[in-house]
């Protein structure tokens, strides 16, 4: 979707909407339509919608009121983007190819103005490459916004928007491409063309260099799959030189049988989203190299495909990992972690990070724990937790904090080797966190954040459609904005 910031608005176009506070009187409209939308007990809540029409200029115009809810609303910039949302969805297959959106008379600032085409952009976003006989009515059509009325310094806001929705799309794209699309070395040249012409540096390892650095766990984990494994680095120098950088680490597994410890097979087709933790690192520095954040930020992504072949690792292996910590491998299914544990010392070696945070689609267990309501969050660290927290809320991306603590540690411990791979079938969320936090150098701060219920949704949310969220890219840009950029 394109959105236009103008002056005046296109005389063509059919469709007009306007944003409208709670309780907020409807002036300036047909006298019919301000009564239908009164009769329609229209109230201007948030993302609450009406529609009539009215002749205006010789023409008949569709007219749209989009709710904002209470002005003083302290989720202010969450209405905005219900608001935004809540147009899109009316209008993305109705036929219409154009909308003039007036921004005027509803009291927003310039940010809640971007909060606005935020939503009205991230709600259009689809993917329907592949369904040849979509039903014409089915078929998005709104194309553009002409937006009027914006207030003061929305133009800026919205190029610092447009740059994180870039982001998000991404994102959703990495994840929602099936796996025989993209794999390791095809999300690796994705992510090249989508750099490409920036100021992005990115560094890419095959299996034969993370054989050489030690990478026993990463690599064994990606030995059963004819696709080779790759470790793909993506650095923005964006904030003073001296400044030691933020790196984020992600997941990638870019499709997950199981292995030899194979997944049922109902359901094992969502198993193309695995890959969702390195999805969002890739498109949270796609807005961060975008937008030229003022930071120095590493986005580190462990890509592999998990497959069940003669080669691949048995349950009762033992790994050693770059960190030199051997690994008893139980169940192969608890693959993740193997691919993080070793992309997580690789970054401390390389990169001495001022701070690391994870993502990772990593345990049905969190699911289970947190619905699909938030997205869980362990920590060495309670300022960091704190920071990912306030992000969280002000991005939308809600994460709450699970516990870490020796006791649970303990429930890792293997009889024949340094650690094992999974623990009782209790606490699995944490035992899983306990062992990625065995790989962490001691005073380097640290998040892991277990995304499992948040990458994908079978059900329509305020800013996406049902299929990939794009998850952890605004959260990870707010946390660059609030801690890291200041």
């Amino acid at each position: 979707m394109q959105i236009h910031l103008t002056d005046a608005a296109p005389a063509d176009v059919r469709l007009h909407a306007r944003l409208v506070n709670q309780g907020q009187a409807l002036t300036g409209l047909d006298a019919a339509l301000a009564e239908g939308a009164s009769v329609s007990k229209f109230s201007g809540r948030a993302g609450q919608t009406f529609e009539g029409f009215a002749h205006a200029d010789g023409a008949v115009k569709r007219i749209a009121l989009a709710g904002l809810g209470d002005a003083d609303a302290a989720d202010r910039r969450a209405n905005c983007e219900r608001a935004g949302a809540a147009l899109t969805a009316k209008y993305l297959v109705s036929g219409e190819t154009a909308m003039v959106l007036d921004l005027g008379g509803a009291g927003l600032s310039a940010e809640d103005a971007a909060a606005v085409l935020l939503a009205l952009r991230l709600r259009a976003w689809r993917h329907d490459a592949y369904r040849t006989r979509l039903a014409a009515d089915k078929r998005p059509s709104l194309a553009a916004v002409h937006v009027t009325g914006a207030p003061e310094g929305t133009a800026a806001a919205w190029e610092r928007e447009a740059a994180l929705a870039k982001g998000v799309e991404f994102t959703r794209q990495l994840v929602t491409e099936p796996a025989n699309i993209i794999y390791p070395e095809t999300f690796v040249a994705a992510c090249q063309k989508a750099f490409e012409g920036t100021a992005a540096e990115i560094t890419v390892l095959g299996e034969e260099e993370m054989r050489a650095l030690g990478m026993g766990a990463l690599v064994g984990v990606g030995q059963g799959s004819e696709r080779e494994s790759k470790l793909l680095a993506i650095r923005w120098n964006g904030g003073a030189a001296g400044d030691k950088p933020t790196v984020f680490v992600g997941k990638g597994v870019t499709f997950d049988t199981g292995g030899i410890s194979l997944k049922p097979p109902p359901g094992m087709e969502d198993m193309k989203w695995d890959m969702g933790g390195a999805g969002a690192v890739a498109g949270a520095m796609l807005a961060l190299v975008t937008r030229k954040a003022r930071a120095n930020i590493i986005g580190v992504m462990g890509l592999v495909e998990n497959m069940p072949d003669g080669k691949a690792q048995r349950p009762g292996d033992v790994v050693t990992t770059m960190s030199g910590q051997t690994v008893e491998v139980l169940n192969t299914d608890a693959e993740g972690r193997l691919v993080l544990c070793d992309a997580l010392h690789w970054a401390q070696e390389r990169y001495s990070p001022a701070r690391i945070v994870d993502l990772a689609t990593l345990t049905g267990a969190m699911i289970i724990s947190l619905g699909h309501e938030y997205g869980g969050m362990f920590a060495n660290d309670d300022t960091l937790a704190s920071q990912l927290t306030a992000a969280g809320q002000t991005s939308g991306d809600k994460l709450w904090r699970m516990p870490l603590g020796p006791s649970y540690d303990k429930l890792i411990d293997s009889p024949v080797a340094d650690i094992k791979n999974v623990g009782p079938r209790e606490a699995g969320s944490i035992t899983a966190a306990q062992f990625l936090q065995r790989f962490i150098k001691d005073g380097t701060p640290w998040a892991h954040l277990d995304i499992a219920g948040m990458v994908w949704s079978n059900k329509p949310g305020h800013t996406w459609d049902k299929g990939a969220t794009g998850y952890g890219v605004r959260l990870l840009d707010q946390f660059v904005r609030d801690v890291v950029e200041g």
